[in-house]
């Protein structure tokens, strides 16, 4: 028997909202503890800070220009490489339980095999793999599927609709009619995307995705490697957690955060200093990507808003550590508690109210960019517990993963095994990570290229509807935390600038050839 993984994600969660990581609003004992026990990555950075992009960089190692999906609505390839492929045909029983997202939602002709699975009674799907071979789809040979609500083709949809179907409109719809993203606000302050659901805990979608794992973990024999990624839909919005369970954090005693300026004429002049889609979203008048609400004007939030959706997110917060919790004693039940490395983290991050703004983007901050990691090595590996300070990427899980398993890294993985100490830091051969983003949506492309040093986040913009190729962001992270002076063109720190774009530039990854197609705005 070797070691093995459970990988858990959750969709759009802050680098401060676990305990570990110095949040204070939401209760994470279970992750506090593993990152007690294991390895604290201070400076996780994703390689895209949008669902498709950043989970199909976990999936294949490889940096977005290179797997294709350049957007949301893109769907990678079934044949693009896969460690869970890897994993499987080293002889690991693999699952991936939860949200994919690898292939797009919207998707009315049902075109993607993703979306169909959950009509029929088959565990996965025979599919091409990258080496033109035929295997299980993407390489999971167990795939049950949840998305952010109990709408449409997934399998939790559908464990809805028979088990409980008076549940189905008890969420909030995260579409409107046009199929534009939902702009409607709920609550006690009318918060954009808040909603009182009334459905249970035990039917909530967090608690579905525990007790499928815990029901495919029970199906293994003992003595089975595996490699199971439980994928949780929160703490994306929309927040609409079981109201119930709204009596944990009373929103009207929740501090606003550090990244909210709340007086309005200093809010508006730090997005003054920004290229000029962040003003232009705040006010209005432009909307970059399907991921803001075209409905919503950022400039009308209040303080009471954000404490709201604050509070909203925590209490989703604590109730997938709960449930992680449950699936951990389910492993130990099994015994196998000795010999199973524990890997937790996040696609991206979410505004939040920094900067007065919600929900993500072209955005290249902390909000976003500052992911939670934790690695909680076998207990029978002996590795010591550790805080990780060097910033390091998502796209180092596919190669860390198959180091798990006793395999070399493939040559078609971009990233590095995951650093557990001093020694490894200094060994590894990159000090950067690099972090996209293009989008072109309503008639509107925006193009991003980021590079993150230690103490530095430096963003160059190429021509795009807003700009033309000469704007970017440069933060020093040491004395500007909160990234609210942009240094991009202040002339003592141009070699500064000059020296990242250049390491930036260098070591741009391999382009995607042809350009995968847009599929669905989602």
């Amino acid at each position: 028997m070797g070691r093995k993984i459970l990988f858990v994600t959750t969709d759009q969660q802050r680098y401060d909202t676990l305990g570990c990581n110095g949040g204070t609003l939401a209760r994470t004992p279970v992750v506090d503890r593993l990152a007690a026990d294991g390895i604290r990555y201070t400076r996780a950075v994703p390689q895209s800070v949008v669902c498709m992009p950043s989970r199909s960089t976990i999936v294949t190692g490889q940096h977005p220009s290179t797997h294709g999906v350049w957007m949301n609505g893109v769907a990678l390839p079934v044949d693009a490489p896969s460690v869970a492929a890897e994993l499987h045909r080293a002889g690991y029983r693999t699952a991936l339980v939860g949200k994919a997202h690898f292939e797009p939602f919207i998707d009315p002709f049902g075109r993607f095999t993703e979306n169909l699975l959950a009509g029929g009674e088959a565990e996965t799907a025979q599919t091409a793999w990258a080496d033109g071979t035929i295997g299980p789809h993407r390489g999971f040979d167990h795939l049950e599927f949840a998305a952010h609500g109990a709408v449409g083709m997934l399998h939790y949809a559908r464990w809805i609709a028979v088990n409980h179907p008076e549940a189905s409109g008890m969420y909030y719809a995260a579409v409107d009619a046009a199929l534009n993203v939902n702009s409607a606000g709920g609550g006690d302050t009318d918060a954009p995307q808040v909603k009182v659901n009334p459905i249970p805990r035990e039917w909530y979608h967090t608690e579905w995705v525990a007790d499928r794992t815990i029901a495919w973990l029970d199906s293994l024999a003992a003595d089975d490697d595996w490699f199971c990624w439980m994928s949780f839909p929160d703490p994306h919005h929309p927040w609409d957690p079981p109201e119930a369970e709204m009596e944990r954090i009373d929103w009207r005693d929740v501090p606003l955060p550090a990244g909210y300026p709340t007086d309005r004429a200093e809010r508006e002049a730090i997005l003054d200093a920004k290229p000029r889609h962040w003003r232009q979203w705040y006010d209005g008048t432009l909307v970059s990507n399907y991921e803001a609400p075209r409905g919503w004007v950022p400039a009308s939030l209040t303080d009471d808003q954000v404490r709201e959706v604050n509070a909203r997110n925590a209490v989703e917060c604590e109730l997938i550590d709960e449930a992680l919790g449950r699936v951990l004693a389910a492993i130990e039940a099994r015994g196998w508690g000795d010999d199973v490395d524990v890997i937790f983290t996040t696609d991206h991050g979410e505004l939040q109210g920094d900067f007065g703004l919600l929900f993500k983007g072209p955005y290249h901050v902390d909000a976003l960019m500052r992911l939670p990691l934790v690695w909680r090595p076998a207990p029978s590996a002996g590795v010591a517990p550790a805080v990780i300070d060097q910033p390091v990427g998502l796209i180092d899980l596919a190669p860390t993963f198959a180091a798990i398993a006793g395999l070399p890294a493939r040559d078609w993985m971009h990233g590095h095994t995951l650093p557990a100490d001093a020694a490894e830091v200094a060994a590894r051969p990159v000090e950067h990570v690099l972090t996209e983003w293009d989008s072109e949506l309503f008639g509107v492309g925006v193009y991003l290229r980021t590079i993150t040093r230690p103490g530095w986040v430096c963003t160059a913009y190429k021509p795009g509807y807003v700009h033309d190729g000469t704007e970017g962001e440069l933060y020093d992270l040491e004395h500007d935390p909160l990234q609210r002076t942009n240094l991009w063109d202040d002339p003592g720190y141009a070699s500064i600038r000059s020296d990242l774009l250049a390491e930036l530039h260098d070591h741009e990854p391999p382009v995607h050839q042809p350009r995968l197609e847009l599929d669905a705005p989602v």
